[in-house]
């Protein structure tokens, strides 16, 4: 066993067990969410949408409440970067909207987003959803048991550099460890060096979660004390997933196919636990 620093929560198998069903919830609440999301909807539609899909599983939505935050989905359109907070703002066509969700089963937390289009949208947000989306999957596919946290990182900003430098990384912001709560350390920075930071090691679960603009990086707070959005006004995304590290490899605990499909065509171990 790798020595961790103190904070860091190692979960036993049954209690991946349970994070892997608050990961199912928080998946089925944001295929119906952006399923939902078209011209006409608002935000707080889409909020409730997301509602729903979590009472019905008998699940807790993690961010309702959390430090007073008043939605159930933090829903970031265009230039917002994260924690957008529902309301009336109606979609229209061509927006690019990032929705991030978490649930709660038995008291283990799942935290995931996803990007989704209204309608039809510009060439250059259709790129910049995927590179984000794949930048998770790249940081995520580094993982490896005895390995470093900032292995992750390390990935995720070579994949993006890679792109001819075209996105901006938000720094600020960054991935997590989770488990009990929502937000434990450690953090899983977008950028860095490789070989930095905590062992990966069996039982620790963490939501990486890079976030891209279209221009620079260079973010502000808006009045509501929540909104992040871009300083220059340029498109942002937001892709995320809850994953953890079995001897068998890489288990994304938020995918409904636990990240099978898309693991296998990085040619990464697939490793969940059995029931």
């Amino acid at each position: 066993m790798f020595w961790t620093p103190r904070g860091v929560e190692l979960k036993k198998p049954h209690q991946l067990q349970q994070m892997r069903k608050a990961g199912l919830v928080v998946a089925r609440a944001l295929e119906a969410t952006t399923a939902a999301a078209r011209p006409g909807v608002s935000t707080a539609e889409l909020d409730a949408v997301a509602a729903d899909v979590i009472a019905a599983a008998g699940a807790t939505p993690s961010f309702l409440g959390y430090h007073g935050f008043p939605g159930v989905t933090c829903i970031s359109v265009n230039e917002e970067v994260v924690h957008g907070i529902p309301g009336e703002r109606v979609l229209v066509e061509g927006d690019l909207v990032s929705i991030d969700c978490g649930a709660i089963v038995d008291g283990w937390h799942g935290d995931s987003a996803r990007t989704v289009f209204v309608g039809e949208a510009s060439p250059e947000a259709q790129a910049l959803s995927e590179a984000t989306r794949m930048a998770l999957w790249q940081g995520m596919a580094a993982a490896a048991l005895g390995g470093h946290v900032t292995d992750i990182s390390a990935a995720v900003e070579d994949y993006v550099r890679s792109l001819d430098n075209r996105y901006g990384i938000v720094e600020e912001y960054v991935g997590h460890g989770i488990g009990s709560a929502m937000h434990q350390p450690p953090d899983v920075p977008n950028f860095g060096r490789a070989g930095r930071g905590p062992r990966i090691v069996e039982g620790l679960a963490l939501a990486v979660e890079p976030m891209l603009t279209l221009g620079e990086p260079d973010n502000r707070v808006l009045a509501d004390d929540w909104t992040v959005v871009t300083a220059d006004g340029s498109l942002a995304c937001h892709w995320e997933h809850t994953m953890t590290v079995t001897r068998n490899g890489i288990w994304v605990l938020t995918a409904e196919d636990g990240g099978e499909e898309l693991l296998s065509q990085l040619g990464v171990a697939f490793g969940p636990l059995a029931d």
